[in-house]
């Protein structure tokens, strides 16, 4: 998050309990009431606990600012406490039974947003809710009618701020509009894997769908025989394997899918997924602007893009980035050798690199 905001939150947080009462408690424990039994929810931004009398229990609160933290264990002993950030989310994989996160996501920058979902994702076991709200406009920045001055602050549409909820693996229940400023998106915590994405990609790989192994792995590619990183690794795309968060921030090689919906083998998926999955995709691509976005396996882009498309460079850019096509890694793809998966990459890379 944002250093400068979370420093005005330590030396005014007195300031911020007295000025802003729990308004939304009724919702607080209605959320609390869909959280899954058992399992630790989360207040993500708990503040000074405002929320934690609603939000039942095994609860732990997390904040970027210890100020916070000391008040909000004043108000609930019992609460594991954290001091933590958003886009670097301390709890361990499938942990969590729900996630409420009131006012604290519209700190994280836009095109952060994204992996900062993505571990969220992570965090929260198959089934758990989610409740976060954010600021109703466009662009970024601090507000000129705040009366903490300074705080950044990321204001969203309501299209764009669903895309990227599905995009991060949550199944959309509702987005609301209050009409007085706000959005409230209501989720869960889907059987399917999130985007990473972020700024500067030089490669945004783009699979075909999540298999339900990779799903379940956090991880795509995941199967005992797909060989995509094999050939990652061998050709230089990547320099860890499995590890789509390091392949995002150390390789700058982000990943997603064209559906999102998990199935055992991608002969699941119906061809206007494919259609539909295309569309996010680009929106995705206009956004963030990758280099270049590659392609695994021919059937998704067949099936949305081009039916005659031929491996390789394609004539056309995608979404204004250059667009490379390759052969499915999958183990059952038995016309394309290892090294011709490698030589495909190594190829995307060149065009990537303007090589």
């Amino acid at each position: 998050m944002d250093r400068p905001t979370i420093d005005i939150y330590e030396g005014r947080a007195a300031d911020w309990a007295k000025l802003r009462p729990p308004r939304h408690r009724s919702a607080a424990a209605a959320f609390s009431e869909r959280c899954l039994p058992g399992r630790v929810r989360a207040d993500l931004g708990c503040g000074p606990g405002s929320y934690f009398a609603d939000l039942g229990r095994p609860l732990s609160g997390l904040d970027g600012a210890e100020a916070m933290l000391h008040l909000a264990r004043r108000a609930a002993p019992d609460a594991m406490l954290v001091r933590g950030d958003l886009e670097h989310l301390p709890f361990a994989r499938a942990g969590l039974g729900g996630a409420w996160a009131r006012a604290s996501y519209l700190h994280v920058a836009r095109n952060g947003l994204p992996a900062a979902l993505a571990q969220l994702h992570a965090a929260l076991a198959l089934g758990a809710p989610v409740e976060l709200t954010v600021r109703v406009g466009d662009g970024e920045g601090p507000l000129p009618d705040d009366d903490f001055a300074g705080r950044f602050f990321a204001l969203w549409q309501p299209d764009a701020l669903a895309s990227v909820v599905a995009g991060a693996g949550f199944r959309l229940d509702g987005l609301d509009d209050t009409g007085d400023g706000w959005l409230v998106v209501r989720a869960t915590r889907d059987r399917t894997l999130p985007d990473f994405v972020g700024p500067g990609m030089r490669i945004l790989v783009c699979g075909l769908n999540p298999s339900v192994v990779a799903a379940d792995a956090g991880y795509g590619y995941a199967g005992a025989t797909n060989r995509f990183w094999a050939a990652a690794s061998a050709s230089g795309l990547i320099s860890v394997p499995r590890r789509p968060v390091a392949a995002l921030h150390t390789d700058r090689v982000g990943m997603t899918d064209l559906v999102k919906r998990a199935t055992p083998r991608s002969s699941g998926v119906l061809r206007h997924e494919y259609a539909d999955g295309a569309t996010r995709v680009r929106r995705l691509v206009e956004w963030l602007q990758p280099r270049l976005v590659l392609f695994v396996g021919l059937e998704g882009w067949r099936g949305a893009i081009d039916r005659a498309a031929r491996p390789g460079l394609q004539a056309e850019p995608f979404g204004g980035a250059a667009a490379y096509l390759m052969p499915s890694t999958s183990g059952v793809n038995g016309h394309a050798t290892l090294a011709d998966l490698v030589g495909h990459m190594e190829a995307a890379l060149g065009y990537a690199d303007g090589r």
